[in-house]
């Protein structure tokens, strides 16, 4: 099949984050120590209103010496500049290369006269240059520096997650304000057997400062030469303190210098609908962090939870997918239980997330849990060690919204994308009858309208699935392992195979799935079911349907609205 290279790829993926789509996306990232299989995982959800969501594919190519790449704003479609190419690139499978590398972000912002507009590599394009020229996360981190000093930093602040198959990282960067080249960030490891969480608010505060000792655990950007140092757990732009000084940002000491506090300093938003979203996480897996419940309702701002925590179980990729699922329930943010869940219990409230009551001067908020209506792509990147780098690598993909999305096994290796993901099948604008972005909306979209009943049905086959490709993938490893013994390219042609007939079998099932629920729940309606097909009379027609109406709650609100409107005079109701 015809392969799409880099560059057109980069022309056509656009519109994931702009500063008007803030509070968007969300990252978990889990060590190997804190793995049930000592996998490192990594997850992202790409939230935004106008971002379609597809799988990307860049193959892996050799280039001659003097070529240049063409840059350009992944957001934007913007043209950015030319930078030198490499002798040779990785293949790249959303975002994961075939070295089993994974890369995510959240964007923070920060403080807005850091951006430098003359910047020529954006955040999106660091992700995906990057994926294409280091094999490790201690190489990214030096790509990244690389780039940003060389060419400039076009965005505002971003938090990335960087794992391979032994590591994962959290790096937070932002640029040097308008004409200044480069940007100031910091990298820190996350601790093997720990866990670790952003979602659009930076979260590096204070970090080990360079010592100049060669057993130093931290390193400036002047040492990269010394990133592979499996001793070194922090590495920082050597100025990144200078120029906060510069820019009279900070005025104190070196060692109780903090990202955070100096380049996004923390609002009740980045609390309330950033930070709610580590905490539940962490909660989820540590029973210490009902201490933190004041600081995510963003009304105590002086006590911020850790950067990293260690969960009192070990997770498994299939816990990851379930995260990524969170809608706040068991909390007291739990949007299920006010009336704003009407009826049916949706978790969802749609934008904007702060709103005000026209005569009253108070402004309010809706929650902003991790699964979202608005996200694009959604993925948990597992990496795993002990098995070769194309088959270690599973990139567990999904469109559209986490909850009634299902995650599908792509292996890293694989060299052709299935065509319900591919780039191109359909756009945000143009429906495609064979776009899983399209057919997983229809099912999310039904969902919306009765949630508390047909959200079943979606879990239901969503856990099917699921559990399926995960109870397979022993079997699928194994028979790659055998291929990889002699021949690679047979080995990953299996894996691709096996990929995209797996992302066909989702499809076909959630096709299905939304011819389904349109009988089932048509107009209000819910049709009785007997021995998994639907009933009918003896004469032949459609059993009489269910009509369950609303709950007690909802039928108060319409009364305290509407008064005596409504009322029906006693003994005129049969």
């Amino acid at each position: 099949m015809k392969k799409i290279t880099g560059i057109v790829l980069t022309i056509i993926m656009a519109g994931l984050l702009t500063d008007q789509t803030a509070e968007a996306c969300t990252n978990f990232l889990v060590t190997k120590g804190a793995s049930k299989t000592g996998s490192v995982m990594i997850t992202y959800s790409a939230d935004s209103h106008v971002l379609y969501g597809e799988l990307y594919y860049w193959p892996g190519r050799d280039y001659p010496v003097g070529s240049m790449m063409d840059v350009y704003e992944w957001d934007t479609q913007k043209f950015k500049g030319r930078i030198k190419q490499v002798a040779h690139t990785y293949s790249v499978v959303g975002n994961m290369n075939e070295h089993q590398l994974a890369i995510g972000e959240t964007t923070y912002g920060g403080v807005a006269e850091m951006v430098n507009p003359e910047g020529i590599v954006d955040y999106g394009s660091l992700i995906y240059i990057s994926l294409q020229r280091a094999k490790t996360a201690r190489e990214a981190i030096k790509v990244m520096s690389d780039l940003v000093s060389e060419y400039g930093y076009g965005s505002s602040g971003e938090s990335f997650s960087i794992a391979d198959k032994n590591e994962a990282w959290i790096f937070e960067i932002v640029g040097k304000g308008p004409g200044n080249k480069g940007a100031v960030w910091v990298a820190r490891l996350i601790p093997d057997g720990y866990i670790c969480a952003h979602a659009n608010q930076a979260r590096i505060t204070t970090f080990p400062l360079a010592t100049g000792k060669k057993n130093s655990i931290a390193i400036t950007s002047k040492d990269l030469s010394r990133i592979n140092d499996p001793m070194v757990e922090c590495v920082y732009a050597y100025d990144v303190i200078d120029v906060a000084r510069a820019k009279k940002l900070y005025t104190g000491t070196d060692l109780n210098f903090s990202f955070s506090d100096t380049y996004n300093p923390l609002t009740f938003e980045g609390a309330r609908f950033c930070e709610i979203r580590v905490w539940s996480f962490f909660r989820s897996v540590n029973d210490e962090m009902d201490q933190y419940i004041n600081y995510v309702s963003g009304h105590d701002l002086s006590k911020r939870m850790p950067l990293w925590v260690k969960p009192n179980r070990k997770i498994s990729n299939y816990d990851m997918m379930n995260f990524m699922r969170d809608h706040l329930e068991g909390t007291e943010f739990d949007m299920r239980k006010d009336i704003g869940a009407g009826s049916f219990g949706s978790p969802y409230r749609w934008r904007p997330l702060t709103w005000k009551v026209t005569g009253d001067e108070n402004s309010y908020c809706n929650e902003r849990a991790t699964s979202s209506q608005q996200t694009g792509f959604v993925f948990v990147a597992e990496s795993r060690n002990w098995l070769p780098d194309p088959i270690g690598g599973i990139f567990w993909f999904g469109v559209d919204d986490a909850a009634t999305t299902v995650f599908n096994p792509i292996y890293c290796g694989i060299t052709e994308v299935p065509d319900c993901f591919k780039v191109g099948n359909g756009d945000l604008l143009t429906y495609s009858p064979t776009s899983g972005f399209w057919v997983f909306n229809q099912v999310a979209n039904f969902c919306y309208s009765r949630y508390d009943l047909m959200s079943a049905d979606a879990l239901n086959i969503q856990k099917e699935l699921e559990v399926k490709y995960i109870d397979e993938t022993a079997a699928v490893d194994e028979a790659a392992k055998k291929l990889y013994e002699n021949d690679v390219w047979k080995a990953r042609d299996y894996l691709t195979d096996y990929s995209v007939k797996t992302a066909q079998n989702t499809f076909d099932h959630w096709k299905s799935l939304s011819e389904y629920l349109l009988v089932k729940y048509m107009d209000g309606n819910i049709k009785k079911e007997k021995d998994g097909k639907f009933e009918r009379s003896p004469e032949g027609y459609p059993a009489y349907p269910d009509q369950p109406g609303y709950n007690d709650a909802w039928k108060k609100s319409v009364i305290q609205d509407t008064g005596k409107k409504l009322l029906v005079p006693a003994g005129g109701s049969h």
